[in-house]
């Protein structure tokens, strides 16, 4: 243990360097200021949906989630039980592979969905990537990121494009709800669930990327320019936070990404990146005599890695492919935990300034639901172990703040037909 301490420290790796009670202040000054249209890395985007209302049963909506890796379509209907799903398809996402154009995405998009238009004339659009969303809650792209390229896409109409597309083909009238993946999975979860249990909702997404949303009074978005009352969904970008220190590994990693200076904190929290943080270490570390010179040749024939491979290794599994040195093997598990603690310091830190920012989640409030998903919450065998002590430890115990989370599964598109739903008497449309 002395000699992994010894390496994360010499290289500004270590988690301790965050600390959860710290910069949930720093985050929620950093969130006030997106608020207001001030300087912050921390956007604060309004989503002009409402949390709040119920569903009636027997409504149906199109339904699409454009993620970081996959593409997925199908038709959402609500009944007394719930959400079900038909017709659900499942592509690799436009741009993952090989770059596409913003026209080529469109035109796959209408692609996959044009055999359902014909069963309901609501689209709820699930757009995973940084987008403007404007009071007719489309999105208007600013960013195309997680390694997916599709070029020619800043400043583009998600909805718009599509309706445009579709009536080109001939099927008129249709109406696009656009959301991002963290604003779907927290309607995804709570639209079944008692909100009277809850002293407020948080969504949280940590899988391929990571960002976070929230419920905040419309009065406190200054930029907003609207004279609506009550709450309303803010996408936070909180990928986008740049206050956390960054250590020698995340500077490289993020001069080698396809957006350098960006989504520092999705660098260092999400799963698009943590397996290659962890190579870039252990690179290192058998160049300064950490490891041995043949476990380096090993870990160099892997070539490039996911986060799955680091999981496995701090769990003590499948290190044999590396080492049969017990010591190496000890320090290889350490420097693969020490990469899923520091990413659930980040990730508490993120949920802890918003319960700050809101008063939510005190000794004498209802706890906070924190509805999250993705690969790392879902998968990893250490980051929501680590997140929950986290939360414990600083949020509970520091803090005097509690949450519990509700762990959804493939929530985004049920998430995309609530939203649909809940907002499609929107005055602006």
């Amino acid at each position: 243990m002395e000699k992994t301490v010894e390496f994360l420290t010499k290289h500004g790796m270590s988690p301790e360097l965050i600390d959860p009670s710290v910069y949930a202040e720093k985050m929620r000054r950093d969130m006030v200021c997106g608020l207001r249209g001030e300087k912050s890395s921390m956007p604060m985007i309004p989503t002009y949906i409402e949390f709040d209302g119920s569903i009636e049963p027997g409504q149906s909506v199109i339904v699409i989630d454009a993620g970081g890796t996959n593409f997925r379509c199908g038709l959402a209907e609500f009944t007394p039980d719930g959400c079900n799903l038909s017709y659900v398809e499942k592509y690799t996402m436009p741009g993952f592979d090989y770059s596409v154009t913003w026209d080529e995405f469109i035109s796959f998009t209408a692609d996959k969905i044009q055999s359902l238009t014909d069963k309901t004339d609501y689209i709820g659009f699930c757009f995973s990537y940084n987008a403007e969303i404007t009071p007719e809650i489309d999105g208007r792209v600013r960013r195309i990121d997680k390694e997916v390229v599709i070029t020619e896409s800043f400043g583009e109409l998600v909805g718009a494009s599509l309706s445009r597309e579709l009536e080109r083909r001939g099927i008129p009238g249709k109406r696009v709800f656009v959301l991002n993946d963290t604003v779907a999975a927290l309607l995804g979860s709570a639209y079944m669930l008692d909100k009277t249990k809850y002293g407020g909702f948080i969504g949280q997404i940590t899988g391929t990327g990571a960002n976070t949303c929230c419920v905040v009074p419309v009065e406190r978005i200054a930029k907003l320019h609207s004279d609506r009352e009550g709450t309303m969904i803010v996408n936070m970008e909180s990928g986008l936070y740049d206050g956390f220190p960054q250590g020698e590994f995340d500077k490289i990693l993020d001069s080698q990404s396809n957006n350098p200076g960006e989504k520092q904190l999705e660098k260092m929290v999400s799963g698009a990146y943590l397996g290659e943080l962890g190579r870039l270490a252990l690179t290192a570390a058998a160049g300064e005599g950490y490891i041995s010179e043949k476990a380096g040749k090993k870990l160099s024939a892997l070539g490039r890695f996911d986060t799955s491979v680091i999981d496995a290794w701090a769990s003590g599994e499948k290190l044999e492919t590396l080492t049969d040195d017990d010591d190496e093997k000890e320090f290889v598990k350490a420097i693969c935990r020490a990469l899923f603690s520091r990413s659930a310091r980040c990730m508490c830190s993120t949920l802890l300034g918003i319960m700050l920012l809101n008063d939510i989640g005190g000794e004498r409030d209802k706890p906070v639901c924190i509805c999250a998903e993705g690969s790392l919450v879902d998968k990893s065998r250490f980051f929501r172990p680590y997140l929950l002590d986290c939360l414990r430890e600083y949020g509970e115990k520091k803090l005097g703040r509690y949450a519990v989370m509700q762990i959804g599964y493939e929530t985004t598109l049920p998430g995309s037909a609530a939203a649909a739903v809940l907002n499609k008497s929107n005055k602006k449309r």
